[in-house]
């Protein structure tokens, strides 16, 4: 757990030469990779979201692609498309950008959703079926997803299945006048992802996630996550609660966190950190729930409160 402790803060370190005060966030980001699953990134424009993608695949030297979502973009421009070569008079398959291991969905909700369903086999399978041929995609696979959430005009909205497919939503907020102000230090030459080098290779990330599998997990920190899951499926205020895929991504999450602080067992609050953005976009309010201004974030936090947490000996 030590070298993936170390390897997440030479990452977290490198990214922050070019993306300042975001550290939660980075830590997050770090978390839902190694736990091998996708993020959402709901926020306003001109916050980093592209520079955030842009500077993990930097660090790792990993191979990025961005497709910017539009209502015209079809599924195949994503997955790519079997062209036929007259020279050969055979059908030659041509990737699109989804084969790449950072993959940029900018603007995901103005894609139709046809488009958006285009990526939810790459994203739980790591594969993509074109013309009833499979093809395997280069680990470590990472979709990173951003949505604005202030323009909603000619947008077409995630269904809450699809949500589902994402292990983590959060956002990267505005930075407050001093990191603005180093922000600005950073840009006056050149921009400083162009200037950022590889500290790590995807071999190594990829080895990493193969090592926190064997993050132990004590029964009663899983009971503790299993009660806090079942209590959003029995509480008032949501329609619905957590599914067991809830489940399964705080386990895993649960054991990035543990493993990135060093450690090679979990801890409750290991589940407390990651608690938010993994099932806050998982849940759904009751209509008259959202007339009182209630948010998913405030009854996630009554729910840990009316839970006894587990004391765990180290």
């Amino acid at each position: 757990m030590a070298l993936v402790s170390e390897l997440s803060k030479r990452v977290i370190g490198n990214v922050e030469n070019a993306i300042v005060g975001k550290r939660k966030q980075l830590v997050l980001s770090m978390v839902a990779w190694l736990s091998g699953g996708h993020i959402l990134l709901e926020d306003v424009p001109g916050v980093a979201k592209t520079m955030l993608a842009r500077a993990l695949a930097k660090s790792l030297g990993c191979h990025f692609k961005r497709v910017q979502c539009t209502p015209d973009l079809l599924p195949t421009d994503v997955t790519g498309t079997s062209i036929f070569n007259q020279k050969t008079s055979e059908f030659e398959f041509r990737p699109g950008p989804v084969f790449t291991q950072i993959l940029l969905a900018d603007e995901i909700n103005r894609a139709t959703p046809r488009t958006q369903a285009s990526l939810l086999e790459a994203m739980a399978e790591s594969r993509v079926t074109v013309d009833g041929k499979s093809y395997s995609l280069n680990p470590p696979f990472l979709v990173i997803a951003t949505q604005n959430p202030v323009d909603h005009e000619g947008t077409f909205p995630l269904p809450e299945a699809q949500l589902d497919r994402f292990l983590m939503r959060f956002s990267l907020g505005y930075p407050s006048v001093e990191e603005e102000m180093r922000m600005l230090d950073l840009l006056q030459f050149q921009h400083p992802v162009d200037a950022m080098t590889s500290v790590a290779t995807a071999e190594q990330l990829v080895a990493a996630q193969q090592a926190i599998r064997a993050v132990h997990v004590d029964p009663r920190v899983r009971h503790y996550l299993l009660q806090i899951v079942h209590q959003t499926r029995h509480n008032d205020n949501l329609a619905l609660g957590g599914s067991p895929r809830a489940t399964i991504a705080l386990f895993r999450c649960a054991q990035a966190m543990a493993a990135i602080r060093g450690r090679a067992y979990v801890l409750p609050d290991d589940v407390k950190k990651i608690i938010a953005p993994v099932m806050n976009h998982r849940l759904i309010l009751r209509p008259e729930s959202r007339l009182r201004k209630l948010t998913t974030e405030k009854v996630l936090e009554e729910i840990l409160g009316e839970i006894a947490v587990p004391t765990i000996s180290t």
